[in-house]
């Protein structure tokens, strides 16, 4: 059964009301008794359960990044044995 939301133009209260689809539209607020409580237009909410959906949607593995290069210090840099400015790293 889907869940409607209501809100009261009157007294301004909201209420999620759980509900046939074939039920009536609710019209009485709950709290001021006045013809003012209306249906809202809201996102659909919905949750996927099961399996499949994940492995339906990314088969293609994710890219991976290119390696970025060590930084050296600037001392490291100039000395002889930095594996960054000699080319072993």
């Amino acid at each position: 059964m889907p869940i409607y939301a209501y809100a009261c133009s009157s007294c301004g209260l909201q209420k999620d009301v759980l509900q046939k689809m074939s039920d009536a539209p609710l019209a009485v607020c709950p709290e001021c008794c006045k013809e003012t409580f209306a249906k809202q237009l809201t996102a659909a909410g919905f949750q996927l359960k099961g399996g499949g959906y994940y492995a339906t949607d990314f088969k293609n593995p994710p890219k991976a990044e290119p390696k970025a290069e060590p930084a050296c210090a600037p001392s490291c840099a100039s000395a002889s044995s930095c594996p960054v400015a000699n080319g072993a790293a």
